[in-house]
């Protein structure tokens, strides 16, 4: 009925043909398979991909601004400037020269510079930041090392400094 498509190019059945009936349809030979199978049958969409950041291994050395709009690991090294619109995680043998800036940062490296986050800051046993923190929440684990200040944004206090800050840039 709907969808249904139909072989033109098979011979009609004559009266010396019998119809054949559900049981027997699927007894028969490939050949008749394939000549009832339609040809134009619609693809079902391929899988969407599982999300993945970005990622920077341990054996790269950046020295200058990274920018991103998407998710991104950094397990290397970076002499300069960060930005990610998104989350940014620096892996356990990350090392971070740099003022950092992101949606959301979690640290199991080392970061030796401001870090500026929208919406939180997660210190991780082992992990180190040496510079002053501004963020709407942050977590320091045991075992994590931090010197510096802590400037806590509220939610609208936030909203403010990322106008002001687009503002400026203008």
């Amino acid at each position: 009925m709907w969808g249904k498509t139909y072989d033109t190019s098979s011979k009609p059945l004559s009266m010396t043909q019998p119809a054949s009936s559900g049981v027997a349809a699927s007894l028969g030979s490939e050949k008749t398979q394939a000549e009832r199978t339609p040809v134009d049958r619609p693809q079902a969409p391929a899988p969407l991909p599982l999300r993945t950041a970005a990622s920077i291994g341990k054996s790269t050395r950046i020295r200058g601004e990274v920018y991103s709009e998407e998710e991104l690991f950094l397990d290397g090294e970076i002499d300069g400037g960060i930005e990610v619109r998104n989350v940014l995680t620096i892996g356990p043998n990350g090392k971070v020269k740099a003022n950092v800036k992101a949606r959301e940062l979690v640290v199991h490296g080392s970061i030796q510079g401001n870090v500026e986050a929208a919406d939180r800051i997660s210190i991780m046993n082992g992990a180190s930041i040496a510079g002053d923190v501004k963020t709407a929440g942050i977590v320091i684990e045991d075992g994590a090392y931090f010197k510096g200040g802590i400037d806590i944004l509220r939610p609208e206090n936030a909203k403010l400094a990322d106008a002001k800050a687009a503002a400026a840039k203008a």
